[in-house]
């Protein structure tokens, strides 16, 4: 998927619809795999963690000033005229969806606490202690768009919702040690405490960016483990109906092909940044067909 444009200028976007998905991902987001009829929540939902993750993210904001304004974003999801006023691309479209789709708000709020624990994370300049505590900030950071996605999909058993988190925290992992060149120098450490030690990294190596055997080999292990959860996960992509179950096959097939790029790359990216090109994206399909 190649690069797009920054989004619209607030103060000249139409209030009442959802913008298109205008920055680079490596998934298919409300592609024309997703049934028509629900792209416009999933835009929505799209906008509302797009714009939340700038907040949090973007700029050169203090971290003070990131979490105040995420207090005010937050607001929006109790129609506050003030945040409805300052992001009219944001709630006005995801006001409409919400009433007419039911989506829960609790869901919406985990997106939040998750930036806001990013934020507080990078400011004390501290890590994650274990894969276990990685993954609870998954359940927060990546898990709640899945489960929002099956609600607009009416799936709502007990199993699918499992594999749906077991496929957005790996989705989430796998962008974590994709991006270890660029996080790493904005002060965001995910690589787990007990992970270095047991491959005899110092934090402080990783923090200069140091390309060694047991970096690699440290990386390694991380990614395998994405691909264990992706690999637990991807029975799902049976039990969504029609071009949903489509459309999932591409995403899953997405995260798997990073993975390949990560490993040709013999996990390297402590310096460089793998990303998809052209040509990936008919491999992920052929995949997606035999899956």
């Amino acid at each position: 998927m190649p690069p797009m444009s920054s989004l619209p200028d607030p103060a000249t976007a139409p209030p009442a619809a959802a913008q298109p998905i205008t920055h680079y991902e490596n998934f298919p987001v409300a592609s024309v795999l997703c049934p028509s009829h629900l792209r416009p929540p999933i835009a929505a939902i799209y906008h509302f963690a797009r714009t939340a993750d700038d907040i949090a993210d973007e700029g050169h904001a203090t971290p003070d000033e990131r979490l105040a304004e995420l207090a005010l974003f937050r607001t929006g999801l109790s129609e506050s005229p003030e945040a409805t006023a300052r992001w009219p691309q944001v709630f006005a479209p995801l006001q409409v969806q919400r009433r007419a789709h039911s989506l829960p708000d609790p869901l919406l709020h985990a997106l939040l606490d998750a930036f806001v624990q990013d934020i507080e994370k990078t400011r004390a300049g501290t890590g994650y202690r274990s894969h276990t505590e990685l993954l609870d900030y998954c359940s927060r950071s990546a898990n709640p768009v899945g489960r929002l996605l099956l609600h607009l999909y009416g799936v709502q058993d007990a199993q699918s919702l499992a594999m749906s988190d077991d496929i957005c925290s790996a989705l989430q992992l796998i962008n974590f040690w994709q991006d270890l060149s660029t996080d790493i120098p904005r002060g965001r450490f995910y690589l787990p405490h007990d992970e270095c030690v047991r491959f005899g990294v110092k934090q402080a190596d990783i923090l200069a960016q140091q390309d060694t055997e047991n970096t690699r080999k440290l990386i390694a292990s991380c990614t395998s483990t994405a691909r264990a959860h992706m690999q637990n996960g991807m029975e799902l992509v049976h039990r969504l109906p029609g071009r949903a179950g489509w459309e999932l096959r591409l995403v899953v097939q997405g995260g798997l092909r990073i993975l390949d790029k990560i490993a040709a790359l013999d996990h390297a990216t402590l310096q460089r940044r793998p990303k998809l090109h052209a040509w990936d994206y008919g491999v992920m399909l052929w995949r997606a067909v035999w899956m």
